[in-house]
């Protein structure tokens, strides 16, 4: 019952966190090498001034997404995966959950977005004043070849693994958020498990995370 349960909810939140924190991954290493790039410009300091909103969990911007964007703008919904009743055709569809999932997708972006940039940003300037990557600019290679060379080379493992332990992480949804915008992921389903002590679900679920994290 337990594994029925999990694998009916389990792909909303694929959808869910999956289109936020694969967006959240590559725009944020993207953003980084670029700030890298141009250390103590405008930009750059600028997501260091707003890193520190990444202290707000994404309910917490997600309460003022649907205050703005659906109650007082309405052009979004509230929550839920779908309207009720649902389109009939297979496009409708498709266009009202990508408007559902807007919200909650751009609640969970946000709040990590700038401290994510800020990390990777400081990561890539760590190892871009090595003394091999000094060396490389002195005899006149190219910065594309540095770059691509000494830079994100010796930097891949570590962003392979933070990539892989992403992929995991989307196992557990996004618990309260998924709560405030009604989206019928595992995160909800943790949720109300607790909230009515079924520990055969909280249990199951916990034990499936430690096995992919092993």
């Amino acid at each position: 019952t337990v594994r029925l349960i999990l694998l009916e909810r389990l792909p909303a939140t694929l959808l869910l966190m999956g289109t936020s924190q694969l967006f959240l991954f590559f725009i944020s290493v993207f953003l980084a090498l670029s700030l890298s790039r141009s250390y103590g410009s405008f930009w750059d300091k600028l997501v260091i001034a707003l890193s520190p909103t990444s202290a707000a969990p994404p309910w917490f911007y997600g309460i003022f997404f649907i205050l703005i964007f659906a109650a007082f703008l309405k052009i979004l919904p509230f929550g839920g995966m779908v309207s009720s009743p649902p389109p009939t055709s297979k496009i409708e569809y498709v266009f009202d959950l990508l408007k559902h999932l807007i919200l909650p997708a751009s609640s969970l972006v946000i709040s990590y977005l700038f401290l994510s940039i800020y990390n990777w940003r400081t990561f890539f300037l760590i190892y871009s004043s090595e003394d091999y990557v000094d060396m490389a600019k002195a005899k006149g290679l190219n910065p594309r070849e540095i770059e691509q060379r000494y830079i994100l080379r010796p930097t891949l493992p570590t962003i392979i693994t933070n990539f892989a332990l992403l992929i995991i992480g989307l196992w557990t949804g996004a618990t309260i958020t998924e709560t405030i915008f009604l989206w019928p992921g595992l995160g909800r389903t943790i949720y109300t498990a607790i909230g009515h002590y079924d520990t055969a679900v909280i249990v199951g679920s916990t034990i499936i995370f430690a096995y992919l994290l092993a």
